[in-house]
């Protein structure tokens, strides 16, 4: 797990080096300051020796001068290594979760998604710059000064050994209390970015059904749970403070009556006054250390959740993969489902597709119909392959659909949704998603095609306008419209519309239609439709039946043969009837 986060070091490797460098140069200076001032203590005050108190003076001068540029310059490259790695985390996080297919994302939530790229790469962030500073000042601290302390008097030193055990078994039982309950936390951080993302992306649903009060009452509760979480996780964390003053004054109070006992005793043979000063010192230090390995304990315990969060995405393999030498070119817009079923979950009682055989010319203009479920829109995906086929062969141009390069395959194939997604910016510059390099007179020409020309020339700015995100300044109609005049830019062997014109009048779909059929004659049209009119101009219409195909033909045929098409056709036309007589 750590060597696999441990690859988006990088190039930000020399910093991390050079921090524990620094590290280690300070707290040797920080532990002969002490060793310093024994010396002028009693051989310097004590003794008289003016000259040398000089000496000693400008040396410990030197010393703390020193130990604050190596402190600063530690403070620096660990900044620069963890703020780098945290970069580098979450750009190969980003990257992962391009690279997966639907199948994989359907195994994690947006909102989970979004936290692990941001508070659990923090608190990653947090622990490591805290690993190659504190991590090793602590430790290198400890038995600097234990080794010290031990030369200075070995009976005064083993109240440290007693203390340090009982120390570290009160922070390793901290630790494990608290870790289970930050899995917790960090899971309902999923669920309140998911609330937050729901109630801000629907806020107009929100408040047309005024039901503000209950998304409140929703975000408080998760609100709440996280609250209760960390609570409970500081309440345990909070016993770390007293463990350490219990520590430290303890250490204190042994080693003043101890030593003072030693210095009375032995006529300060065996432990002078600035030996003695100098075991304060290092008991400070000691214990510091160990309070600096308490706060590693509690922040490697927070970021350990978060490592096995990241991690789960970093390990997770892309169902769907490019194989060795994969064919580049996509001859033609054909398409030839083989006797192919399909599963979400791969499990064949649990089939939305079942064996399904249609062969597809290219440049054939084929409408799909079925009703709310039946699996039209599984259908499709299956053939940029955003899904794999459960069972049979799906080809496209002749070929089986996972002997293409996947780039290869999907910009041959343009989907346009009937939840379509604009992103910020100008409608010239979502329009050339399409095609990046395309000209002003490529892009209106497509607008013109997909009737989107007419709309954009009333707005002040014309292409110029500014989509704002998701598109909320266009209507459903328009924005549908766009998108095909995106896909059409693009130019490809197969178009798939999924009730993408739901939102136009049927003026305006039989113009877009027709722009097909003129413009772009030797592509492969697919219109997934739910309106009769949509599709009945089509030169097949496929009949989809709980993901099975129950009658294939033109329109003329299905209302003869097909007592499904028959049936949503006459409810349609009965319903025009109806309102034209109104």
């Amino acid at each position: 797990m750590i060597k696999k986060l441990m690859k988006s070091i990088r190039e930000y490797k020399l910093p991390s080096i050079l921090t524990p460098v620094f590290v280690s140069l300070e707290v040797v200076l920080e532990v002969i300051i002490p060793l310093l001032m024994a010396k002028l203590i009693d051989d310097g005050i004590y003794q008289g020796e003016l000259s040398l108190v000089y000496k000693i003076g400008i040396a410990l001068i030197i010393c703390a001068i020193l130990s604050l540029i190596f402190g600063m310059l530690s403070g620096m490259f660990a900044a620069k290594a963890s703020a780098g790695f945290a970069k580098n985390l979450r750009q190969d996080l980003y990257y992962k979760v391009q690279t997966f297919s639907f199948a994989n994302i359907d195994k994690f939530s947006t909102s989970s998604l979004v936290t692990r790229l941001t508070t659990d790469i923090t608190n990653v962030q947090m622990a490591y710059q805290m690993i190659i500073r504190i991590a090793v000042r602590a430790p290198l601290m400890l038995i600097i000064s234990l080794f010290f302390a031990l030369s200075i008097n070995k009976s005064l030193s083993l109240i440290f050994l007693i203390i340090i055990p009982i120390l570290g078994f009160g922070l390793f039982f901290i630790s494990k209390k608290v870790h289970p309950i930050m899995e917790r936390v960090f899971k309902r951080y999923d669920s309140l970015n998911n609330v937050v993302e729901e109630n801000v992306g629907a806020i107009r649903v929100v408040k047309s059904f005024v039901l503000e009060k209950e998304e409140i009452s929703k975000f408080k509760h998760v609100s709440n749970e996280i609250y209760q979480g960390f609570s409970k996780a500081e309440k345990i964390l909070a016993f770390n403070g007293p463990l350490m003053q219990f520590a430290i004054y303890t250490c204190i109070l042994l080693i003043s009556w101890f030593g003072a006992k030693i210095i009375v005793t032995t006529n300060m043979t065996a432990l002078t006054t600035g030996e003695l000063m100098t075991m304060f010192t290092y008991s400070i230090q000691i214990l510091s250390s160990l309070m600096m390995l308490s706060m590693i304990f509690v922040m490697i315990t927070i970021s350990r959740a978060s490592i096995e969060r990241i991690v789960e995405v970093l390990d997770e393999e892309p169902t769907i993969k490019d194989k060795k030498n994969p064919i580049y070119e996509v001859k033609d817009g054909s398409i030839d489902f083989d006797k192919v079923s399909f599963s979400y979950v791969g499990k064949k009682e649990k089939e939305c597709l079942k064996n399904i055989d249609i062969h597809i010319k290219s440049g054939e203009t084929i409408g799909i119909i079925g009703g709310t479920g039946s699996g039209k829109s599984s259908l499709v995906n299956l053939i940029p392959r955003l899904y794999d086929v459960t069972e049979g062969t799906l080809k496209v141009g002749g070929v089986n659909v996972k002997d293409y390069d996947l780039e290869s395959l999907r910009k041959e194939v343009a989907c346009v949704l009937q939840k379509n997604v604009l992103f910020s910016g100008t409608i010239t510059d979502n329009i050339r998603w399409g095609d990046e390099n395309a000209t002003e007179e490529e892009v209106k020409r497509v607008c013109k095609l997909a009737q989107a020309d007419e709309f954009i020339q009333k707005f002040p700015k014309k292409y110029d306008t500014y989509i704002e995100e998701g598109g909320t300044n266009v209507s459903g109609g328009q924005k549908q419209r766009l998108c095909i005049a995106r896909a059409l830019l693009r130019k490809p062997k197969i178009l798939i519309l999924d009730d993408s014109t739901s939102a136009v009048d049927t003026k305006t779909d039989s113009l877009i239609q027709k722009a097909f059929n003129e413009e772009i004659p030797d592509t492969t049209k697919i219109i997934i439709a739910q309106r009769i009119s949509s599709v009945e101009k089509c030169d097949r219409i496929i009949v989809i039946y709980h993901g099975e195909i129950n009658g294939i033909g033109t329109h003329e045929e299905l209302i003869k043969t097909n007592a499904i098409y028959k049936e949503i056709y006459d409810s349609q036309t009965k319903g025009s009837d109806t309102n034209e007589k109104k």
